[in-house]
């Protein structure tokens, strides 16, 4: 891709409503985990332009994997952040190393979801944590997926169904905005199933400050939700974190 591609993802993850607000809560869903420890030796997959990476090094060192070899190389270059290129289903890393490990929305870009799941356990320590999210539901599937490389949607079920460690917690979340997300998403794939899918701009990415700052304001509503291991019935993520 080109690499004002990468620049702009690169403020994306950094300013959007979403990621702004997924991040925060995802860390502090950890922080409850881990019970505040910030001594954890971390294994970070999939992490794009490395914000996830950059918020985890709150809870101790991080080792970061990308597999798209243009974002590892834009990634190492502008974010100066420990990065290796290579692939959730073969992760380089030895076995019981990591005492976090974390995909945050990484299984869904893989067709061989159960490989990547076995990865992420086998790089885990004993008394370690698993931590991912994909994204949930496939009749929510979208231009956003396609855009996105989704090999498809989860139910929470079937997804805890590719692990074999200890659950500790899981959820739907983005709650509040699921409905309006779903009505959204099911309207604009009616309208556009006739038309080429092949555009790499992610109209769902496009907002103003304003409503960038509303959306980020009700998503983060959830954040109790979360800290406190409570269960939301629907959302458009998955969140479940595992103990090996």
């Amino acid at each position: 891709m080109d690499r004002n591609y990468y620049k702009l993802y690169y403020k994306i993850e950094r300013e959007h409503w979403w990621f702004v607000a997924r991040g925060k809560m995802l860390m502090n869903h950890i922080n409850g985990v881990f019970e505040g420890k910030k001594d954890l030796k971390i294994l970070n997959v999939g992490v794009a332009t490395g914000r996830t990476s950059e918020l985890l090094q709150q809870f101790g060192t991080v080792d970061s994997i990308e597999f798209d070899e243009e974002c590892y190389e834009f990634t190492k270059e502008t974010v100066k952040i420990p990065i290796q290129q290579g692939s959730i289903l073969e992760l380089p890393f030895e076995d019981n190393q990591y005492d976090l490990v974390c995909a945050f929305d990484v299984i869904e870009h893989v067709a061989e979801d159960y490989v990547a799941a076995s990865e992420l356990e086998r790089v885990c320590r004993k008394g370690g944590v698993v931590c991912v999210t994909v994204p949930a539901f496939q009749f929510l599937w979208s231009q956003h997926d396609v855009v996105n490389h989704h090999f498809k949607r989860y139910t929470k079920s079937d997804f805890l169904k590719l692990f074999r460690t200890k659950l500790i917690y899981s959820t739907y979340f983005n709650f509040l905005l699921f409905f309006p997300i779903a009505l959204f998403r099911i309207i604009s794939t009616l309208f556009k199933k006739n038309q080429n899918t092949t555009n790499k701009t992610d109209s769902e990415l496009e907002t103003n400050p304003i409503i960038n700052k509303l959306l980020h304001f009700i998503f983060f509503l959830e954040n109790p939700f979360l800290k406190n291991r409570i269960k939301l019935p629907v959302g458009v993520s998955i969140l479940a974190s595992f103990r090996k």
